[in-house]
Formats: C-alpha cells, structure tokens, sequence
C-alpha cells in the first residue's frame, strides 16, 4: 500500500518514543541522500529500541543491501502500517497509486470461465476492494487482515460474512470453527499479500491445507527484472517491498500440487508516476 518514504509507521509523540522517532528519521532522510553506512547505523539503532520492529527497520537494512531479506515483513510493521493508513487507504492505493488488482482478478476469472464459488477467503482483505469485486461470483466470503482497523471499515461495507484480525500464514495453519472443524474454501484471494511475503511456500502449503479439492488460488505479485533479482527467488525491492522471481512462483506452485490457469503481467500500482510490474496468478489444485 506504502508510497515509499511515507509507507514505514509513523511513531506517535509519546516520549518513549521520541528516541525511535529520531533514529527512524534520521536512517530515512540519510537513505534518501545516499548516506547508506549511516542509514544502517540509524536503521539497527532502530531495532535496539524497537525489537517487534514495528517500523519495518530490517526491511530497510535489506532494501539497502546489508542484510538478508528476511522470510517475511515483521507481522508488528504491517499491522502498524495498515491501522495509521486506515482511513486514507483507498484514497492513496486506488486514487494515488492506481491499485486495480482486485477487478483485474474479477476480469481474470470471467476470462477462463472458473466460478462462480460457494466460499471465499479473502487473505489480506484490507477495506474489503476484494470481497466487493468478487461479491457477484461468491456466496460467502471470509476477510483476514492483520490491521484492525482496516478489518473494521471492512465490516462497515458489509463485504464479508465473517471477518478476523490475524496473519495470512497463521490463520491457514490454525483457524478452526467453534466446534473445533477445520473449514475449506473453493477461492482463496491474496491480492497485495506476496509483497509483504518472501519465501512462499508456507503461503502455498497452507492454501493446499484449506482449500477444498480442485480448488482455486488467486493472487499478485510484483516482480524485479532478472538482474536486479541476480539468481535470488525473491528480495526487497528499492520500494521496500517484495518481487519474487517469475520461475520461483512457478516451481513453487508446482511443487505445492497447483497447476497454474494463468499467469498474466500487469502493472500492480504506480510509484512516483511510475508503472510498478508485476503478475496476477490464477491456480488451481491438481
């Protein structure tokens, strides 16, 4: 969702804070002048103080190139980000960014003729863009998100029949029903979920774990040009988010027992005016 320089979390003016606040800052303003050894001092300063990583430091390390990208996006970092954005989330990612995935899955799935479905998890739902383009060819739809505010101006558009604050991965992996069933779904949607993610494959196993047999899996990715990626399946990217390599998404689903319907390049939003490709994924379950 982010735009760069504003996407970290915006510490409040408590003076516990103020500390985070200056080093966050300081490593920003120092990245952006190319200052990148002091931007790394700044950036670990901020995890010292800040070990839930709330402000998404070590993805910065990584974009910057002096650490490993981790598997993920620390969980704290995402849901931070998405509850301060809350209420301008559609305006920046639909208005300013240019965010159409989620009509695009909608013109994907009336082009391969898939559909309609009984029941739709909707994995970072976000405010719910999924779950309304989606609304005509699903009966009842599930919404996932780790932001609690976004999950509530979710319920508010009335888009979902059930909604939980939680982690994509996690809720795959543990979600029961009150009498302790573990329920299936025919969709599983993750739109702007994979760059937040790195490795995929605990994604993929637990979508294979919940979907129902010859079910679908849906979802966009952005991506890197091959030498930038140099051999690696995925990496932060200079926005601070995660591409995957095209051929690691491949294999990936192969692997898991997905037979991919379609693999279509799009551009996932706009950066600085500026295109950002990536791709939008149709899979079915063998």
């Amino acid at each position: 969702m982010s735009k760069d320089d504003t996407s970290p979390a915006e510490f409040d003016d408590e003076p516990e804070n103020e500390a985070l606040a200056e080093a966050y800052n300081r490593g920003l303003a120092l990245q952006k002048s190319g200052d990148l050894a002091g931007a790394e001092k700044a950036f670990r300063e901020v995890l010292e103080l800040d070990p839930e990583d709330s402000g998404g430091a070590s993805i910065r390390l990584a974009a910057i190139g002096v650490e490993k990208a981790p598997d993920k996006m620390p969980d704290a970092y995402v849901a931070t980000l998405f509850d301060q954005h809350a209420d301008v989330f559609d305006e920046i990612l639909v208005d300013e960014l240019g965010y159409c995935v989620p009509l695009l899955l909608r013109e994907m799935i009336q082009r391969l003729e898939v559909g309609p479905f009984e029941r739709l998890l909707d994995l970072g739902c976000g405010t719910g863009l999924t779950g309304m383009a989606l609304a005509d060819c699903t009966t009842h739809r599930t919404g996932i998100d780790l932001s609690e505010r976004v999950v509530e101006l979710a319920y508010d558009r009335e888009a979902y029949d059930d909604l939980y604050v939680g982690e994509a991965v996690e809720f795959l992996q543990e979600f029961e029903e009150e009498d302790g069933s573990r329920p299936a779904w025919d969709l599983i949607a993750a739109t702007d979920v994979f760059p937040y993610l790195g490795a995929v494959e605990p994604f993929l196993q637990g979508a294979v774990d919940r979907l129902a047999p010859k079910g679908y899996l849906a979802f966009s990715t952005e991506t890197l040009p091959a030498d930038a990626l140099q051999g690696r399946n995925y990496m932060v990217g200079p926005k601070s988010r995660f591409a995957q390599a095209e051929s690691y998404i491949r294999s990936s689903l192969d692997e898991a027992g997905f037979e991919v319907l379609a693999m279509d390049p799009i551009t996932v939003r706009l950066e600085e005016g500026e295109p950002v490709p990536g791709h939008l994924v149709m899979a079915q379950l063998r």
